[in-house]
């Protein structure tokens, strides 16, 4: 076998660092792209939510499984799961501070809890392919600036348009939040990745800690000996 030139080689391996720094700068300007593009909420002229269509390539928080925070007086006709999102740049900020920042939206939806259909399944129920309801949660200043019970966030229950029509502040769901949601009126006692990180960065809401603290059973009383 001929021996490659010196010149052939060195041409070569120019011509591969060429290459690999032009697939670097390919790769960097993709990723920044894609971290600039971030997620803003946007609303009809009649002030309707556009409901945000790619919300399962967000941040999975939690799953609920019939879950109500209602007294239930014997078992529901149907079971549902539900399933709930946040966009990713309010997620990575929650990390860093514990608490949700402007913009947050998070996305609540419901299927249906299946089984049978699925011949594999001996026991248990799985998740329906229908999405049988969708309601998100907004916090933004620029649209919402309310004293007292919602303060910057708003509710909306999406139709089958994809437009979300909001709950006013008289809605049962504010109080709800604002007397037991965890973190800036979330329910992040729900969501067990962030639940003990709000702990630590101190971002508790008083009414919770009361809460939780008010449910769990007392210490029980220590025994002393009696004294000789």
């Amino acid at each position: 076998m001929t021996p490659m030139p010196t010149r052939n080689i060195l041409a070569a391996c120019a011509s591969l660092t060429a290459i690999l720094i032009a697939a670097t700068a390919v790769h960097t300007t993709h990723r920044v792209q894609a971290q600039s593009k971030t997620y803003s909420p946007e609303y009809t002229k009649s002030g309707e939510l556009i409901a945000p269509t790619n919300y399962r390539q967000w941040i999975f928080l939690t799953s609920g499984f019939d879950m109500t925070y209602r007294e239930r007086k014997g078992a529901p006709d149907h079971s549902m799961f539900d399933n709930v999102f946040v966009n990713p740049e309010a997620y990575a900020s929650f990390l860093e501070t514990g608490t949700w920042p402007d913009k947050t939206v998070l996305v609540l939806e419901n299927r249906g809890a299946q089984e049978k259909g699925e011949v594999i399944v001996k026991g248990g129920r799985f998740q329906g392919t229908e999405v049988m309801g969708l309601e998100v949660h907004v916090k933004d200043s620029t649209h919402f600036n309310r004293e007292g019970i919602g303060g910057q966030w708003g509710f909306y229950d999406v139709g089958s348009d994809g437009k979300g029509k909001l709950f006013e502040p008289s809605a049962s769901c504010y109080t709800c939040h604002a007397q037991h949601a965890a973190v800036d009126t979330t329910f992040v006692q729900f969501y067990p990745t962030l639940i003990e990180l709000a702990a630590k960065k101190g971002t508790l809401s008083d009414a919770y800690r009361r809460e939780r603290d008010s449910s769990q059973p007392a210490a029980p009383e220590s025994k002393q000996s009696p004294k000789p």
